[in-house]
C-alpha cells in the first residue's frame, strides 16, 4: 500500500471525505490517506498528525516525496493537538486505532471539535464505544461500512454534526446504519465468532472456583442479542 494505491479500508475511508474538505488524519502513519485525496484533488488542506517521531518523520518524507506539502502539513503531536483554530478543520479522520482510544481522543480534546462538522472513525476494536460517545455529544451516525480485509473484518462510522440521535441498544452493538444493510456476510462472519467467543468465555466462567455472576449474566444477554439479530435459534 502506498499513496497512490490505497488499502480497501482506507479507500473506503477516502469514500466519505467531502469534495474541498480540510481534514486532520489522526495517527496518520505514512500519511497515505491525506497524500492520497490531496494528489486526486478532493481536499483543500489536510494535517497529518502523528503523536511519536517515527511515523511523523514517515509522513513528512511522503508528503514531500508526493509533491503535496502545500496542502499536506505534518504535525507531530498528541490527538487533536495538532489542530489550530486557524486550520479551520471541518473533518476529522481517525482510523485504525481501538474504539476506547479514539473516544478518549475525542473527550479530551472536545474544544478542538469547534467547527468539525464531520468524524469518520475506523476502530479495530470497539464500536460500540464509539457510537455511544457520538450519541452523547450531538454527532448523528450517517453511514456506516463494513468491510474484511486481510483477515480481520473492521466497521467505519462516519456522523454529522449538531443532530441528536437516540440509538437502542442493538444500534450501539452493531451500528444503525449496518444493521439496514442485513443480510451480510461479512456481518454474519464477524457475530458468529463474537458469538462463539461469549459461548467460550461463559463456560470457562462457570468452572471457575468463584462464579462471576454479574459478568455471565451480561454475556449471556450480549449472547442473545447476537442470535436475535443473526435470526438463531436457541
Amino acid at each position: 500500500m502506498n499513496a497512490n494505491k490505497l488499502s480497501e479500508r482506507l479507500q473506503t475511508v477516502a469514500s466519505f471525505v467531502k469534495l474541498n474538505a480540510r481534514i486532520a488524519d489522526i495517527g496518520s502513519d505514512h500519511a497515505y490517506l491525506p497524500v492520497s485525496l490531496a494528489k486526486n484533488n478532493q481536499i483543500s488542506f489536510a494535517i497529518a498528525g502523528e503523536v511519536a517521531k517515527g511515523p511523523h518523520q514517515n509522513a513528512t518524507h511522503e508528503i514531500i516525496a508526493e509533491g503535496v506539502q502545500k496542502i499536506v502539513s505534518s504535525r507531530l503531536g498528541d490527538g487533536l493537538d495538532v489542530i489550530s483554530p486557524e486550520d479551520q478543520i471541518d473533518t476529522v479522520v481517525i482510523a485504525g486505532m481501538g474504539g476506547t482510544l479514539i473516544t478518549q481522543i475525542l473527550e479530551r480534546q472536545k474544544n478542538k471539535l469547534k467547527g468539525v462538522t464531520d468524524l469518520i472513525l475506523q476502530p479495530n476494536v470497539g464500536e460500540q464505544n464509539v457510537r455511544n460517545w457520538l450519541m452523547h455529544h450531538d454527532y448523528q451516525i450517517k453511514a456506516e461500512r463494513i468491510l474484511k480485509e486481510d483477515h480481520h473484518i473492521y466497521e467505519i462510522i462516519v456522523a454529522e454534526q449538531g443532530k441528536t440521535s437516540t440509538y437502542s441498544e442493538k444500534e450501539l452493538l452493531f451500528g444503525p446504519q449496518i444493521l439496514q444493510t442485513l443480510p451480510n456476510y461479512i456481518f454474519e462472519e464477524k457475530w458468529q465468532a463474537e458469538l462463539q467467543r461469549v459461548k467460550n468465555a461463559m463456560s470457562q466462567m462457570k468452572r471457575a472456583q468463584v462464579v462471576p455472576e454479574e459478568r455471565i449474566i451480561k454475556l449471556n444477554h450480549k449472547a442473545t442479542l447476537i442470535k436475535e439479530v443473526l435470526n438463531l435459534e436457541d
